[in-house]
């Protein structure tokens, strides 16, 4: 007996049992039911008993309220939450959700198992309110076609407020035209102009459209972390791809190999560029697009949330005639955002400052920045020598990939420039066997090198709904993670709760640094040969503070969780 014909049998003794269907009635009324036709529908159709009068005796018995899904109205993060093809399958209506609850319209109550389902691909719990199967299964295809009609809304009104514009990447000239203008009834130019725009809305570094057999997925990244969106149907997919190739002057035709791009969007008066990734996958082109908005870029040290002690070694670098400030860490760890704030400290009028970038992320004013070009062979090795007879006073490069380019970092460094620069390694002290290894002379790395510092970002826990920890935690286990005894007094841990404000719990980010000042100590370990164990022992002697430490004392402020040090940082 399946799920359906339980329901309903357990219907049909909750209506005799309140006297509103008659026993040889509902006998006959069982006989009709089919696949498509259920008890509910073929009553309420023959007039048997009224819509409102089953859903009041469910109700009473159920202790669930009753609802109205025809007045239900389309809500993107619902249906980001529950896509149409999900409640279709389990016959639900997503009505909202507060923190980590999802109430849902349900026409069968008793079903535990949907409950369960939902709930494990949610990641919520489940609060059921009553609607009968066929009402939902008429409002489904309404309230997902509403979110659609809406986007197509938002949409026709970009041309105004907000103001939106597009430079082609393609194009020699700077012509400026608005992106509606051109767009007249293409429903794709439409769909890609929502995909951006919800992304500049959502304050998301990066879009992801990717294809699969069946479907479509749109994601954002948004506090590091990527968010499923509504999306397009998967036959448009195509048509998304060239259309932002267009917007870049990729090439259209070539579905085969990987293209980079960029264009820029002129929004609400601010300026925004995208840097555009494509990539060929089994079934079609993904495509990635970098948003980079230099009005959410802070160039100002003070307000990255750096202990004091990492942000006054950072800035003893920095104030130095010379010498090389090295910062560290994975792709999107906000390497970038630390020095574009270094140069901003350090720029005077009296100073030539240049850099050198693959590519240029954000421009700043009175700043010399250079494009690498590879194709023209413009690499940061080239452009860096280029730049020495250019007179700088402080020179920023992108990134050090190779031994040539370090070479040259390091005698700029030791020939009265300061320059700032990053490297991929996981912390602070194995950046210094990392350029070693790479074949610089201890020496001169020791010699040249003023400060590392290695950073992270950790997502900041929402004040809104954060709430203490309930559920103590074993001292053995707090002293694991890296707290000290005498912190464990008094320690009040946070957790992430969820709410209309944030996503999860959690709402923007906040660097997390780790700072290798190169002393007296330190740079004789280096010279003498010392491993980057060695020179972490060292340091931390000296009072370094690690990335762990550094999260733990956060987490001890309130200002993020547990569960993010431990996602974010490794064991020391």
């Amino acid at each position: 007996m399946n799920s359906q014909t339980k329901f309903n049998r357990r219907l049909g003794k909750i209506l005799t049992q309140f006297n509103l269907v008659k026993e040889d009635v509902l006998s006959e009324a069982l006989e009709k039911v089919t696949k498509d036709r259920s008890l509910c529908e073929i009553l309420i159709e023959e007039n048997v008993v009224e819509e409102g009068a089953i859903l009041s005796a469910l109700s009473r018995e159920t202790s669930f309220p009753p609802i109205d899904v025809t007045k239900l109205s389309a809500d993107d993060q619902l249906m980001e939450v529950i896509p149409e093809n999900l409640a279709r399958y389990y016959g639900v209506i997503p009505v909202g959700k507060v923190g980590r609850t999802l109430t849902l319209a349900v026409s069968d109550p008793f079903d535990i198992v949907k409950f369960d389902d939902i709930s494990m691909v949610t990641s919520c719990t489940i609060k059921p309110v009553l609607s009968t199967d066929y009402r939902i299964r008429q409002a489904i295809p309404e309230i997902y076609n509403a979110a659609g009609k809406r986007i197509e809304e938002l949409l026709d009104g970009m041309g105004g407020d907000p103001e939106l514009e597009l430079r082609e990447g393609g194009r020699a000239d700077d012509d400026l035209e608005d992106l509606n203008l051109e767009s007249g009834d293409s429903p794709v130019i439409k769909v890609v102009n929502h995909i951006i725009y919800h992304g500049i809305r959502e304050k998301a570094s990066d879009i992801h459209i990717e294809p699969f057999e069946r479907s479509v997925k749109i994601r954002y990244r948004m506090d590091g972390i990527l968010k499923e969106s509504v999306a397009p149907p998967a036959k448009m997919h195509n048509s998304i791809v060239s259309r932002i190739k267009i917007m870049c002057g990729l090439d259209i035709a070539e579905r085969r190999v990987p293209q980079d791009g960029k264009f820029q969007l002129r929004v609400e008066g601010r300026q925004i560029d995208f840097r555009v990734s494509t990539l060929p996958t089994v079934h079609g082109e993904k495509v990635v697009m970098r948003i980079l908005d230099a009005s959410n870029l802070a160039l100002n040290l003070d307000t990255l949330g750096f202990e004091e002690r990492c942000l006054k070694d950072i800035r003893d670098a920095i104030s130095l005639p010379y010498g090389m400030l090295l910062v560290t860490g994975p792709t999107g760890s906000g390497k970038s955002t630390t020095l574009y704030s270094c140069v901003s400290e350090v720029m005077r009028p009296d100073d030539n400052i240049t850099t050198v970038e693959d590519p240029v992320e954000y421009q700043l004013e009175g700043v010399n920045q250079v494009p690498v070009n590879n194709k023209r062979g413009l690499t940061f090795a080239a452009a860096l020598r280029s730049i020495l007879r250019q007179d700088p006073d402080t020179v920023m490069i992108g990134e050090i990939r190779d031994l040539e380019t370090v070479e040259i970092a390091i005698k700029a460094a030791l020939t009265g420039h300061l320059v700032f620069s990053t490297l991929h390694t996981n912390d602070a002290p194995s950046t210094v066997t990392r350029m070693i290894d790479m074949g610089v002379d201890p020496f001169l790395v020791a010699s040249a090198t003023q400060c590392i510092a290695a950073q992270r970002l950790a997502r900041r826990l929402c004040n809104e709904c954060k709430r203490p920890v309930e559920t103590e935690i074993p001292p053995e286990r707090l002293l694991s993670l890296g707290y000290k005894e005498d912190e464990l007094e008094g320690l009040v841990l946070h957790e992430a709760v969820g709410c209309n404000r944030c996503t999860n719990g959690y709402k923007g980010r906040f660097a997390l640094l780790e700072t290798l000042a190169m002393t007296d100590e330190i740079r004789r370990c280096v010279i003498s040969g010392g491993s980057g164990l060695e020179i972490r022992d060292v340091a931390l002697s000296q009072g370094m503070i690690t990335l762990r430490r550094s999260a733990l004392l956060n987490v001890g402020r309130g200002k993020t969780s547990i569960e993010e040090v431990l996602r974010v940082t490794r064991d020391d």
